[in-house]
């Protein structure tokens, strides 16, 4: 029985193998051209606002979008996607060897075989286009005959 409740406990601590080599949450850095664009990042567990170039930290399995604005520029909005990336991958496939069924779980409930793409977050700002200016148009006065 003692055998029995180690093997488990192992498996159990074992398991996650994502979640214990690259851990649940990852740094997006977020920069703009032009630099001091106003970067909102949704979907971390707070609101999190910072001036490009900036970094934030999130979840790896938050659904993450980054919006851009700048006075004088059109703002932007950047979902980023979740992929699973090559160490994440491995991590995740490892689980067959040490942590079974229960270490796969682990890794899916927490995203820690994912990557938020793109990362970096590089965007570049449009002008807002100067509002078109109305043309003046100006009455002329009949001319009068001169007799």
């Amino acid at each position: 029985m003692r055998l029995w409740i180690g093997a488990v406990s192992a498996a159990l601590l074992l398991s996650g193998c994502a979640s214990v080599t690259r851990g649940t949450t990852e740094t997006i850095s977020i920069a703009s051209t032009p630099s001091g664009a106003l970067a909102n990042v949704a979907g971390t567990d707070a609101p999190f606002s910072c001036v490009t170039p900036c970094v934030v930290e999130v979840n790896r399995n938050a659904d993450i979008t980054v919006s851009l604005s700048k006075e004088g520029y059109q703002p932007q909005i950047i979902p980023l996607t979740r992929e699973i990336s090559g160490g994440g991958g491995a991590g995740f496939a490892g689980n067959i060897l040490l942590g079974g069924v229960v270490g796969m779980g682990v890794d899916a409930a927490t995203g820690a075989a994912m990557d938020h793409k793109p990362n970096p977050v590089v965007v570049t700002l449009q002008p807002v286009a100067p509002a078109a200016v109305a043309p003046v148009v100006r009455k002329r006065k009949p001319r009068v005959p001169v007799s």
